[in-house]
């Protein structure tokens, strides 16, 4: 019985296992739209198997610029490299197999069981009108387990919850087996045990992430560096110590806030004080912040 189970744990490791990670690069990328520059200029190398959280307030460029990654989105000017090759240049399966995309927008009300919709994870690996084989079988269940979604398989995708379907579609990019992941707020619509499930999973895979965060707190404590745009530009970027700093915190998101290491893990936790930037003048302390009088 042990044995049995010893087994079974391997065969769901082994389905849901990554390829080799790569390198993600972005070159001096810019995506300009009705004139305005959405993301302007911006630089970012990620190493293989590093994780990178691209942070900043809304309207600050992290979806556009996560989409000139999966080739959603011509850059106007610049390039995305994937271990040196132009991903333009790449044909779209080729691209999936490397590459896999969680997306912030609503999938639609697909009219198939979950099952299926994960099973879509494993068209790149395929030849046309190909059907699944036990391995296939194996990776899409895999997938579903390791998102806690096992119980979902033979439900219709269209009647999940949000934070359901969130899973499912994170489930669908695993089943891709792809080194490198861009991931466009992947935990939006899931509660707080699913979105730590999520994030430990991605580090977990070893792969190549690029993770669009708003939550400052699960960057800093999931992400080995943050770029952080605002405006469509990088204003900084760095490991979440270096970058999670009350000035950048007052000069981009307009909030006072102090940083405090983690009692535990030493890493950054915000400590928001205030909605408003700290007048240096006022002679506030955080206690008048924190009762409205600074």
């Amino acid at each position: 019985m042990e044995r049995g189970a010893e087994q079974g744990r391997e065969r769901g490791t082994a389905a849901t296992a990554a390829a080799a990670p790569g390198t993600l690069e972005l070159e001096d990328v810019t995506v300009v739209a009705d004139g305005r520059a959405l993301v302007d200029r911006v630089s970012l190398r990620v190493a293989p198997g590093e994780v990178v959280g691209l942070v900043g307030p809304n309207g600050a460029g992290k979806s556009t610029l996560l989409r000139t990654v999966y080739r959603a989105l011509r850059p106007t000017s610049g390039r995305v490299l994937l271990d040196g090759e132009d991903v333009r240049r790449m044909s779209g399966k080729g691209l999936a197999r490397r590459l896999a995309a969680v997306l912030q927008e609503s999938a639609g009300d697909f009219e198939l069981s979950v099952y299926d919709v994960v099973a879509m994870g494993r068209t790149p690996h395929k030849r046309a009108f190909e059907g699944d084989d036990a391995d296939d079988r194996a990776v899409v269940l895999g997938a579903l387990a390791e998102l806690d979604a096992a119980d979902l398989a033979h439900a219709p995708f269209s009647r999940l919850s949000g934070g359901e379907k969130q899973r499912v579609l994170i489930a669908r990019a695993l089943a891709q087996r792809a080194g490198t992941m861009v991931l466009d707020e992947p935990t939006n619509h899931l509660d707080l045990r699913h979105r730590l499930d999520t994030l430990r999973l991605v580090r977990r895979l070893g792969v190549t992430a690029v993770v669009a965060l708003h939550d400052l707190d699960l960057a800093a404590a999931f992400c080995d560096r943050i770029c952080v745009l605002d405006g469509g530009r990088a204003v900084a970027s760095g490991t979440p110590a270096e970058v999670l700093t009350p000035a950048l915190l007052a000069e981009v998101y307009r909030v006072h806030a102090e940083v405090a290491e983690h009692p535990r893990t030493g890493r950054p936790q915000i400590i928001l004080l205030s909605g408003d930037r700290p007048d240096p003048d006022s002679g506030g302390t955080p206690a008048d912040y924190l009762s409205g009088k600074g």
